[in-house]
């Protein structure tokens, strides 16, 4: 079992990882277009959502790092596309502050039960 979950976890991390580096290519190997437009930031937040997937789905370890990682990097990318992607949909600010506060609180709750 451990075997097919750590296969499991290094496949979605690298698909993630393709997802953020080539969306386009991933777009068109798999679903046999390439991805423009709005398709790109949202399969890049796909990506970012696989390879913590991979990471809280490791053999052995607690699902904390995986939403860590998540959370700080939706927070990031968001906030990258509010300032330098030129996108700005309503909720795009209440997303990156709402992620900006699970990122906190996962961090004080990760220090927390470390002091235990």
């Amino acid at each position: 079992m451990k075997g097919a979950l750590a296969f499991a976890a290094i496949s979605e991390a690298a698909t993630g990882l393709a997802l953020l580096i080539a969306p386009s290519l991933v777009g068109q190997l798999l679903l046999g277009e390439q991805l423009s437009g709005v398709a790109t930031p949202l399969a890049r937040v796909a990506g970012i959502a696989l390879i913590a997937l991979g990471i809280a789905c490791w053999p052995g370890w607690l699902p904390l790092p995986g939403m860590l990682i998540y959370n700080g990097a939706i927070t990031l990318y968001l906030a990258y596309l509010g300032f330098a992607g030129g996108l700005s949909g309503v909720l795009l600010w209440p997303a990156v502050v709402l992620h900006l506060i699970l990122t906190t609180l996962l961090m004080r709750g990760g220090s927390q039960s470390r002091d235990r």
